[in-house]
């Protein structure tokens, strides 16, 4: 009896050209090493302007860039604006990280006052300022536990009724100066600032992202996790100390 081929999870990176910076393809690999893990077969996909759109998108990710990156590809975003909303309210996952989470918001007003136009799949807004916020970011989550990065953004970001917060910040300062609080959620959308990149220190939102992808086109509960030994240590508490070590950096 042949074996039973792995189900494929299609994961799609948007704008890896322009947006990919701090680390943020490193999104991608957790992905893929840990659909692995979990028994499935990772297919990835990169999407940049002028590529055809993957057929199949289980789970899409997107990263940070420059104001100048964010012109690049704002047309090309804008056209694709009906199929990502109808992606986001069918309930695929995604994680957009600072530069993708002001543009899946309704738009990015620069500090000279021009605006980058963003698809609304976030009721959220972002303000250019003359501060940057910069440094590592320790925030409280309900869902998540605690969710640690590294923020680097001039950008403040407003929420609007319709997201909740990812979180409360306890180290760093999160969507703005002041409001306490870190990126935004709406149905299974996640945005944040936090680079680093996000996934590797985070295991937790990592799965929750291959979860829900696997719920929805499988109808299958996440199983355990085959990762492998490294040496006298699990990959789940070597993960663990790293997040400690992180989370104890000065900001």
């Amino acid at each position: 009896m042949s074996p039973v081929a792995p189900k494929p999870v299609h994961v799609v990176q948007l704008y890896p050209r322009d947006m990919n910076i701090y680390g943020d393809f490193g999104n991608a690999l957790v992905l893929k090493q840990r659909l692995a893990w979990y028994g499935y077969e990772p297919v990835m996909h990169s999407y940049d302007p002028g590529d055809e759109f993957p057929e199949q998108a289980d789970i899409l990710i997107g990263g940070g860039g420059q104001d100048s990156g964010q012109d690049t590809i704002q047309a090309d975003l804008l056209e694709c604006g009906d199929r990502l909303r109808a992606l986001a309210e069918a309930g695929t996952p995604m994680l957009m990280i600072c530069g993708l989470y002001q543009l899946f918001g309704h738009y990015f007003q620069t500090r000279s006052g021009s605006r980058i136009q963003g698809i609304g799949v976030l009721d959220v807004t972002t303000y250019g300022t003359d501060e940057r916020l910069i440094g590592n970011v320790v925030v409280e989550s309900e869902e998540f536990g605690r969710i640690i990065g590294y923020e680097n953004h001039s950008g403040q970001t407003r929420l609007g009724a319709e997201v909740q917060p990812l979180g409360r910040v306890s180290k760093g300062a999160g969507n703005d100066a002041d409001s306490g609080y870190e990126g935004a959620r709406w149905r299974n959308v996640l945005g944040s600032y936090l680079h680093g990149a996000l996934l590797p220190k985070n295991p937790a939102v990592a799965d929750f992202l291959i979860a829900t992808a696997v719920q929805r086109r499988y109808g299958d509960s996440l199983g355990a996790l085959d990762a492998p030994q490294l040496g006298p240590v699990s990959l789940t508490e070597l993960t663990e100390k790293a997040r400690v070590t992180a989370a104890s950096r000065p900001r």
